[in-house]
């Protein structure tokens, strides 16, 4: 695809960018020192950072080309490209999906979008064998403020070069090496949006901490979305039958459900069983007590959290923390 629309006074060919992407880089960082907002150079900066393989830069000018022009195709392909090779498929495939909208004709967003389904497809058996092998061993909770959903992985004394976090906008992505020579993956569709770049994690001896900032303050009645299951791919003698090489098979749907008998029984304490708590609640809830619950706990800065409409629904929510801390906006 050729660069379409530019309007900057600096612009670079494709081809003028695959000779030299370095001098490229160098070339449009200057000229953007006098057009901060010129959206055609972060898209053209991006394909530079593709090229040079720094993936997370070339989505952030991505980004930033699109707030400036939204309706910028090659932005989306930059921004689509970025991704699929950070292996966020899904947000790579919603992004070229969004380009396409904009360019019927051009074909190039077919053929990302078709190497995007490949690489989900190809991904799904091995993803779901591997959650459910670790899932029996190790456990995490999560919990949530008005700001953040924090999420602690109860797996201790593993070294930080051992673990590996990837956050997307919709994605929480993993993968950590044991002593053991194991590996164990979390992968997570989340309900809500976060903010990538706002997003850490900590590693400490007993366990590991990540913490995903909210884009809106809302609250979460759960943490995962409702994406479609996995075993969409599988054929009605697979469901029961995982393929192996190994002499045995195992029945992989007794399996979850007695992970799901384990986690049902597991006692959980503190921040972890009272968000158990408020989420059962939500779910169980009418309609008016959770309205009540989300403006309670956007309004009062995640203090309150009421299931009282009547109360809520005719008066805004103050902050009300407990006597013993400190309320702070973040």
């Amino acid at each position: 695809m050729t660069d379409t629309g530019a309007s900057s006074a600096v612009s670079f060919t494709d081809n003028y960018i695959d000779q030299d992407p370095c001098k490229s880089l160098e070339e449009l960082t200057k000229a953007m020192e006098e057009k901060p907002d010129d959206a055609e150079c972060f898209c053209q900066r991006a394909y530079a950072h593709i090229l040079l393989r720094n993936y997370n830069d070339a989505v952030l000018d991505a980004k930033r080309s699109l707030e400036l022009q939204p309706n910028n195709v090659n932005a989306f392909l930059r921004k689509g490209e970025a991704e699929f090779h950070l292996q966020n498929y899904t947000s790579a495939e919603d992004t070229f999906k969004q380009g396409q909208k904009l360019n019927l004709s051009d074909s190039t967003f077919s053929v990302w979008i078709k190497k995007c389904e490949e690489k989900l497809n190809a991904s799904s058996q091995v993803e779901e064998s591997a959650n459910l092998q670790t899932s029996s061993k190790y456990r995490y909770d999560w919990y949530q403020t008005e700001s953040h959903v924090i999420i602690n992985l109860m797996i201790k004394n593993v070294p930080k070069s051992d673990v590996h976090v990837q956050f997307s906008e919709r994605e929480l992505n993993v993968h950590i090496t044991l002593a053991s020579e194991e590996n164990y993956s979390l992968n997570l569709f989340l309900l809500h949006a976060i903010v990538p770049e706002q997003s850490t994690f900590k590693v400490l001896s007993t366990k590991i901490e990540i913490k995903m900032k909210k884009t809106e303050a809302m609250w979460w009645e759960k943490l995962e979305g409702q994406e479609q299951s996995l075993l969409k791919h599988f054929t009605a003698d697979s469901l029961h039958k995982y393929p192996s090489s190994s002499h045995y098979t195992k029945n992989w749907d007794k399996l979850v459900v007695e992970i799901k008998e384990e986690e049902k029984n597991e006692k959980v304490e503190g921040d972890a069983a009272l968000n158990k708590l408020f989420q059962q609640i939500y779910t169980d809830g009418s309609d008016e007590v959770k309205r009540a619950m989300n403006k309670s706990f956007m309004e009062s800065g995640g203090t309150v959290l009421s299931t009282n409409w009547t109360d809520v629904g005719k008066r805004k929510v103050d902050v009300n923390p407990p006597d013993d801390m400190e309320w702070k906006k973040f």
